[in-house]
């Protein structure tokens, strides 16, 4: 599996994403929707036949664990949006980066990881991932040169990165990614989705999604996915098989729907993101808005270079730590208090009490987890309904 990486570029079809989000994922099929195949598994004429689908691996009509034609569908769609050769999809995000990690790393082996990730990444990382031997390395993603200077061990297998990160939405520079001389780095895009950057370019070997989030786009899929060097997808899913977080056919199928939708679904959101956030930051209610599109963002010009668009996800932080969040949810009434991020509902959540619960006070401060933090997943509200939802949520935090 230690082959070097290749540039996927020439990979990327000359369409836009935009038509190739229509016209992937179809198989040839007249059908202009999706079907699903519900089958756990497929009869064969006898056992010479069985032992052929056996061995035929991600090519066989054997068992749905190893493969199912709807959740390969998904998985060929996913792959060409991001300029990979292979895709391989599981029952969550979380199912996609435990089987990576397990799939490339042994124990002895070093992995450097960003301190800004998911609470459920850095738990993982901490928790099971030491516990079966591997050293992890967290460092400050947006220190220039930090994941290169920490991934020089010996022993150093995979470099993991989340930009834009939640919950902070720091960056991870893609191109200084792409050029350390390790065996494997994997950038969590979940965030930008494949409409605003394409990792596997600039030289990443791997890319993840949640595709619960913006890619489904509708909270009704609950899948992950990893894209690139199809040699490296096959390693990977022969681990997956036995770990066995599946992918559902009906969850494929609910986000091969989403993907039809996704460009205009994330043009829109990515407007009302940018604008909402430029009114937080004006309205003076705020200690700090996050926001890559924003100029006062500290790595807004790294943004600028790697991201065709800045996400629908902002975060803001007030005055007067978690009673102040407290109240300023209490008063919204049209933005919904959820963790998850990516569907046509405006969903807001306080970290530190939700997605990085449990995580220890030095992992908090590192992922910029902080009581005063919230994290505004934007949806396809009207802008002015939502900065009216906004403004008398400030109102009430302050009362």
């Amino acid at each position: 599996m230690r082959r070097p990486r290749q540039q996927y570029a020439s990979l990327v079809a000359e369409k836009n994403r935009d038509t190739t989000a229509i016209t992937t994922g179809r198989n040839g099929a007249r059908s202009l929707a999706s079907d699903i195949s519900t089958s756990t598994t497929w009869s064969s004429s006898g056992l010479d036949e069985t032992h052929q689908e056996a061995v035929a691996g991600r090519n066989s009509k054997l068992y749905s664990r190893y493969t199912n034609p709807t959740v390969r569908q998904f998985e060929t769609a996913i792959a060409e949006l991001e300029g990979a050769e292979d895709a391989l999809a599981f029952g969550s995000g979380m199912g996609a980066l435990a089987s990576v990690v397990y799939a490339l790393c042994s124990p002895g082996d070093h992995i450097v990881a960003q301190q800004q990730l998911y609470g459920g990444t850095i738990a993982f990382l901490n928790g099971p991932v030491r516990r079966m031997g591997i050293n992890v390395t967290f460092v400050d993603a947006t220190v220039p040169g930090a994941f290169t200077a920490a991934a020089k061990t010996p022993r150093t297998m995979l470099v993991i990165a989340e930009t834009p990160a939640n919950p902070s939405l720091a960056l991870a520079d893609l191109a200084e990614l792409g050029a350390i001389a390790v065996p494997f780095t994997m950038v969590d895009s979940t965030f930008a989705t494949p409409m605003s950057q394409q990792p596997l370019s600039h030289g990443v070997n791997l890319s993840l999604h949640s595709a619960t989030k913006g890619i489904g786009g509708h909270n009704d899929a609950l899948l992950g996915v990893v894209a690139g060097e199809k040699d490296l997808i096959d390693a990977i899913w022969a681990y997956s098989v036995l770990h066995g977080a599946s992918a559902s056919p009906y969850d494929a199928h609910n986000a091969l729907r989403g993907i039809r939708t996704l460009p205009v679904r994330h043009e829109r959101q990515c407007a009302t993101a940018m604008e909402l956030a430029t009114w937080c930051e004006s309205s003076g209610n705020c200690s700090t808005v996050y926001y890559p599109g924003l100029s006062s963002h500290p790595q807004h010009q790294l943004a600028a270079r790697q991201m065709t668009s800045f996400g629908s996800v902002f975060a803001i932080e007030i005055p007067g730590g978690i009673d102040s969040c407290r109240a300023f949810i209490a008063a919204l009434q049209l933005i919904r208090p959820a963790t998850s991020l990516g569907g046509p509902e405006t969903l807001i959540c306080h970290p530190a009490t939700s997605t990085h619960f449990g995580l220890d006070e030095e992992s908090l401060s590192g992922a910029l987890a902080g009581d005063g933090l919230m994290r505004i997943s934007i949806g396809l509200e009207h802008v002015d309904d939502l900065r009216n939802d906004l403004a008398a949520a400030f109102a009430a935090s302050h009362s």
